[in-house]
């Protein structure tokens, strides 16, 4: 849901595939403490964890 939000709206971002990437993996259960996908980190400062329309539109300042 997260990848076809940010398509659909034009937002850039990267994917990391966790169950591949171990660093990226651990990256990850650093930041959220948590296994979960999605994490989304957004400017380096916002963490969401899971798919969050609202605060995604919040912290992109999209429309609602």
């Amino acid at each position: 849901m997260a990848k076809e939000f940010f398509k659909a709206n034009g937002i850039e971002y990267t994917d990391y595939n966790v169950g591949l990437d171990t660093e990226k993996r651990q990256e990850m259960m650093e930041l959220s403490g948590q296994l979960g996908v999605p994490v989304i980190v957004i400017d380096k400062k916002d963490l969401i964890i899971g798919f969050d329309e609202k605060t995604l539109r919040k912290l992109l300042e999209l429309p609602a």
